[in-house]
């Protein structure tokens, strides 16, 4: 069933009860996400793709269109609320993006970008969170989770269908955690695609460090936003 709505006053037509996102995307209104995965279920944990939903504050990725719907993206409060959440997602882990196997290739690094981020507005909180050797083939960088809950809902056991991944104590104390003896049984394509699920750099597959050379990076032959509108061929715009 066709229906329109408007984004940020313009009218969009589509089909009734699709996401959000996806439909901004596909008219080439850019909402930036680090939970959300195209094709799967809507987790909602990182709040990232916040806009404004016939004047209230929703997650662009649970939301489903339907006929009448005024949607706000740019509007500057939310501009700055997206921002902010960017921020403290840096803030609250330890992101060194220098030093990281995923620079240049991290959601969150590029969201940084995407949403104008400088510095953080938040005092740094230098968590303390223990690393973990992993399984045999998987190795935890917990100081960079940031808790999406990607790993945790869509990478599971082949055979039984288990979670590998969870998420263990609450608020300061949180931290992702592995099933070693269900990772053990991850064949390579599997841990190959948990390592790119993961948006930041705490799934590292072992004895593979910088697989991407420097000056080929993924967000630097395109952008986040050229990625997520999916505009072929965008390269990325130095900033003046």
């Amino acid at each position: 069933m066709k229906v329109e709505i408007t984004i940020d006053g313009q009218p969009v037509q589509t089909e009734l009860g699709r996401t959000l996102i996806d439909v901004a995307a596909e008219v080439g209104v850019y909402i930036p996400s680090l939970c959300y995965v195209q094709g799967k279920e809507c987790l909602g944990t990182c709040r990232v793709c916040s806009v404004k939903v016939n004047g209230a504050v929703n997650a662009a990725c649970s939301v489903r269109v339907a006929n009448g719907m005024e949607v706000e993206v740019n509007d500057p409060t939310m501009v700055d609320m997206r921002k902010s959440l960017v921020e403290f997602l840096f803030v609250e882990g330890n992101h060194n993006c220098p030093s990281c196997e995923k620079s240049g290739r991290c959601q969150l690094q590029a969201a940084g970008y995407e949403t104008d981020m400088m510095v953080s507005r938040f005092p740094y909180r230098f968590p303390v969170r223990d690393n973990s050797p992993g399984s045999e083939k998987i190795w935890l960088e917990r100081d960079r989770c940031i808790f999406c809950q990607r790993c945790v809902e869509f990478v599971r056991d082949q055979e039984t269908g288990q979670k590998i991944f969870s998420i263990s104590g609450r608020g300061s104390t949180a931290r992702i955690e592995m099933d070693v003896e269900l990772a053990n049984r991850m064949s390579d394509e599997q841990v190959r695609a948990a390592v790119d699920l993961c948006p930041v750099g705490t799934i590292l597959q072992k004895r593979v460090g910088f697989d991407v050379p420097i000056g080929q990076r993924k967000y630097e032959a395109q952008t986040l936003r050229a990625r997520s509108l999916n505009v072929p061929g965008a390269k990325h715009e130095p900033r003046s």
